[in-house]
This record gives structure tokens, C-alpha cells and sequence, in this order.
């Protein structure tokens, strides 16, 4: 079944070269890109066809008088991925950033593990790969103490040379999802308590009044009638 070649275009360099390998080595010609391979006429040919249905025209014109695969591939990878050093100073500034990175209190899991994705893609489009390993190291070591007896759980139960990032990723989002769920409920039970303390007040307050005699819209009246005794009295001494 013949295979159809990806297109380079000014964003995909990275995954276009990861599928362009697998593309040269169906064919038997990835020894052609390799360095310190002789040239195979034959396989060579292959390779630079292969190329070519895999570039823009604009791009055959720039890469077309070469006389290697590899001579293209080298050229091809110099103008998308920039100069060595410029592309190394990006790479150093871009890993700095994701040593720092941490995951906020007020954050979500998601949030998070999107933003170590993105740091990882980036890194990718100049050339380097984080390995799953770090990322998943990365990702434990940036949670902030409130996911701190999960990380020492999952840290006893899994091995973390093998599990996987997405695996990682949606236990503790889970987790996250169980911690939220058990807030609202304690949230729901103190405000159904207060609410309780509130009622059991005002009946204590109304039960009181009866107790009394008078219900709260005549102790205004009892008061005042209260006076009108005590002045009739000294009246009558008089």
C-alpha cells in the first residue's frame, strides 16, 4: 500500500521529519540521511523523489540542485528550525522556564498539564524532545501541597520510569474532582448548620415572648401600660 508523504509547511517541521523517517525507512533508504553513509545511487534517488513529494514547489526550487537526500534534509531543517546557536538560545531560555513553572493554588489540574504540553511542544519545534519521564517528574514536583498525599501515594504504588503522562495526568484529576465534590458537601452541611442555628434562635426568641405573655407586637403596649399603673399609684397618694 503506497504511502502518502506529509507536507512540509513553516510550522510542522518536527513532526513532518518524525513522519518523513518512518516514510524512508518503509522504502530502505533512512541509511541515505544518516551521517557517515555512503551514497547508494539507487537509494539516494528514492530518498530525493520521496523529498520531493513531500516539499512546496518554492522549496524544490531552493533544495533541487543539491545532489543528496540528506544535503536537502540538512538544508530544509537549518531554515525552519533557524541558525544552531539562535536555536540553542531558545531552547536553554524555553527549559529555564519550564524548571520554574508551578502549579498555582487557585490552578486546575487541566490548566496545568496543558501548560507542560505546550512546553514540551515547543521544545519539539526546535529539536528537542522531553522525554515522558521528566514530564511526569515535572508534573508531581510542580503540585502545590494541597495534592501533596496523592503525589506520595502514586509515588509508592507506580513506577514512574513507565507510566504514562495521560495516565498521570487523570489520576489526579480525579483526584481534584473528589477533593471539590467532598468541599461542597462540607460547604452545604455549615451552611445547613448555620441556617439551623438561626431558626433554633428565632424560636427561642418567639417561645420566650409567649412565655411571657405577650407576643412581640405588644410589648410595646405592655410597656407603655406598665407606666400608666405606676403613674396612677403616685396619684393616689397624693
Amino acid at each position: 500500500m503506497p504511502l502518502q508523504c506529509p507536507v512540509l509547511s513553516s510550522t510542522n517541521y518536527t513532526v513532518w521529519a518524525i513522519r518523513m523517517r518512518v516514510i524512508f525507512n518503509v522504502h530502505g533508504v533512512w541509511e541515505q540521511i544518516e551521517p557517515g553513509t555512503g551514497v547508494d545511487a539507487k537509494k539516494n534517488n528514492i530518498a530525493i523523489a520521496l523529498m520531493f513529494q513531500a516539499i512546496l514547489e518554492e522549496q524544490i526550487l531552493q533544495v533541487g540542485n543539491l545532489k543528496t537526500a540528506k544535503e536537502m534534509l540538512d538544508v530544509l531543517k537549518t531554515r525552519h528550525l533557524g541558525a544552531d546557536r539562535i536555536r540553542e538560545a531558545r531552547l536553554q531560555t524555553l527549559m529555564a522556564e519550564f524548571e520554574k513553572l508551578k502549579m498555582k493554588d487557585q490552578s486546575a489540574i487541566d490548566e496545568f498539564a496543558n501548560k507542560l504540553s505546550g512546553y514540551a511542544s515547543r521544545a519539539a519545534s526546535l529539536g528537542s524532545v522531553i522525554e515522558e519521564t521528566k514530564l511526569v517528574k515535572k508534573f508531581l514536583n510542580g503540585l502545590p501541597k494541597r495534592f501533596i498525599h496523592m503525589v506520595a501515594s502514586i509515588e509508592q504504588v507506580v513506577d514512574l520510569k513507565t507510566i504514562r503522562y495521560d495516565d498521570i495526568v487523570g489520576r489526579l484529576k480525579a483526584y481534584e474532582e473528589g477533593i471539590k465534590d467532598e468541599e461542597d458537601t462540607q460547604s452545604g452541611n455549615l451552611n445547613q448548620l448555620l441556617f439551623t442555628k438561626s431558626d433554633e434562635k428565632a424560636k427561642e426568641k418567639e417561645h420566650r415572648c409567649e412565655h411571657c405573655g405577650c407576643g412581640n407586637s405588644n410589648r410595646e403596649d405592655l410597656g407603655r401600660g406598665r407606666g400608666r399603673g405606676r403613674r396612677s399609684g403616685r396619684d393616689q397618694m397624693r
